[in-house]
């Protein structure tokens, strides 16, 4: 055999169908960071001093079923809509979730650990 020659069916041009070819599978730490990172995107426009709000810590886990569950606990500023704050994080961790890592219908938990109020208080009223 000539070198640099490859036999017909070793052709480079053939590739074998995407099922047969493997999967990729995003770690939960990852998934975990793609929620967490959604959650800030989602609350800071409603902070007035988003630096005084502690980091989303955010937690995955995949089921066997295929199934993602993400629980994620932060601090939302005050005062505000907890609720329909709350709906915009869950949201945007969805979106970013699919866009990302190709979950979809993660099973997402928020858990509000704090409310932060615009300014520090000195004091009681």
């Amino acid at each position: 055999m000539a070198s640099g020659v490859l036999p017909a069916e070793a052709s480079p041009l053939t590739l074998p169908a995407p099922a047969e070819r493997g999967s990729t599978r995003i770690a939960d730490r990852v998934l975990a960071r793609i929620a967490s990172r959604a959650a800030v995107e989602a609350v800071t426009p409603h902070a007035p001093d988003p630096r005084r709000l502690e980091t989303p810590r955010a937690s995955a886990h995949r089921h066997r079923r295929g199934t993602v569950s993400i629980k994620v606990g932060l601090d939302l500023p005050y005062p505000a809509d907890i609720g329909a704050l709350s709906g915009e994080v869950h949201q945007r961790i969805v979106e970013r979730l699919d866009e990302l890592a190709g979950t979809e219908a993660p099973k997402v938990s928020l858990v509000v650990e704090r409310l932060v109020p615009d300014a520090p208080s000195g004091g009681l009223l």
